[in-house]
């Protein structure tokens, strides 16, 4: 199976690229399913009929879905989020604050992209396109499964000790109830399941992600941004997808100004994507909805190229065990936006607001950062 994600700053046409990718490849032959884990759907919309949480078919290979986060949330953490229902009305009654402090920032975002797990898992489809929301929130939702497995497997076991010795105790003398067994049995499954859903994710030959962008500079800084942090999170992005290009004829009279932007804009993206396939979208005479525009449109965009390829590989690190360094591709960063630190056997580098911990090699546990230096695109860590 391929899961193609696709995502971008919001209104450059994400889910109109992504259906047209589906019609493309639903097209040859193949089996094909879009999904939708944007909480503000469209894609119903593009395809100008009803989609809902459940598969919808469009054609005879191409079937449709916008998933429904708080339905996959509660199938997803049910036990655990009655137990903090308890917890936050034991003393103070029930009522809807606590009900809206039981949504966490992100959180059902996450249980949107457990549905991706679960159709791989389950095999039926030999395509999934997934619609992923806005950059920041995609970029939210990717780093969760690293974040919160590593956090909640050092605290669980601590956690269920400390109940099953003190819990009794504690719930008579403070009058608030204890996680029961199945509570745990909860998290340990989300852990579970978050790890099975980082492999599947950094598994470059069954995941690409594709960055749609328009010539816009203040559109193209945002895909570089969202560019180095996915290759900071080690995520392939194997295409750039360029739209909303105006025809040359539409850019005559009032608008003839906006053909050198616009033309400055087209060429930062071939300089700065210089590696990785673009393709490009010019602005069409009609709107971009119904499945014969989008089928036309999947066939204009990629022409003979097949989208359902692994379209680029890069490898993101490079170990140099003679010359006892490493090397770490971080695209667009610049040198004093990064920040370097090493916390024994791992190494914390930040780019801008985000930050990612490494495992380091084998080859360099017990050894000390000497130096580091950044050109090219890599950053270089000498032992």
């Amino acid at each position: 199976m391929r899961i193609i994600i696709y995502t971008g700053k919001g209104g450059v046409g994400k889910t109109s690229m992504a259906a047209a990718t589906a019609c493309k490849i639903a097209g040859s032959g193949k089996k094909v399913l879009i999904m939708s884990t944007d909480p503000a759907h469209s894609l119903g919309d593009s395809f100008d009929r009803t989609v809902g949480k459940e598969q919808t078919q469009i054609t005879e290979n191409l079937y449709a879905m916008e998933i429904d986060s708080v339905y996959e949330g509660e199938k997803s953490w049910g036990n655990l989020k009655e137990y903090l229902r308890q917890l936050l009305t034991a003393k103070g009654g029930g009522g809807i604050e606590a009900e809206e402090l039981l949504i966490f920032p992100g959180l059902e975002e996450l249980f949107s992209m457990f549905k991706i797990l679960e159709v791989y898992e389950r095999g039926d489809y030999e395509t999934v396109i997934v619609d992923c929301a806005p950059t920041g929130e995609t970029l939210s939702l990717l780093k969760y499964p690293e974040r919160l497995s590593g956090l909640i497997e050092k605290i669980l076991p601590l956690e269920r000790l400390g109940v099953k010795t003190v819990g009794a105790v504690v719930e008579r003398a403070m009058k608030i109830p204890m996680p029961k067994d199945s509570v745990f049995d909860d998290v340990a499954y989300l852990v579970e399941k978050m790890k099975r859903l980082q492999k599947l994710l950094l598994n470059k030959d069954i995941v690409s992600l594709r960055v749609v962008t328009t010539p816009e500079k203040i559109v193209i800084s945002e895909a570089k941004r969202n560019f180095t942090c996915l290759y900071l999170y080690h995520y392939n992005v194997d295409a750039v997808i360029v739209n909303h290009i105006y025809p040359g004829k539409a850019m005559e009279g009032y608008f003839h100004k906006w053909v050198k932007l616009q033309e400055e804009g087209l060429k930062e993206i071939r300089e700065s994507f210089s590696e990785v396939p673009r393709f490009y979208v010019e602005l069409l005479p009609k709107e971009l909805r119904t499945l014969e525009t989008l089928e036309e449109v999947g066939g204009y965009i990629f022409g003979d190229c097949d989208p359902n390829d692994v379209l680029f590989q890069k490898e993101i690190y490079v170990v140099d065990r003679e010359g006892k360094s490493m090397k770490i591709y971080l695209p667009f960063a610049q040198k004093e936006e990064l920040r370097l630190e090493q916390d024994r056997n791992e190494l914390v580098i930040g780019v801008r607001n985000e930050s990612r911990k490494f495992p380091l090699p084998s080859d360099f546990f017990g050894k000390e950062i000497s130096s580091a230096k950044f050109e090219d695109g890599y950053l270089s860590i000498f032992f």
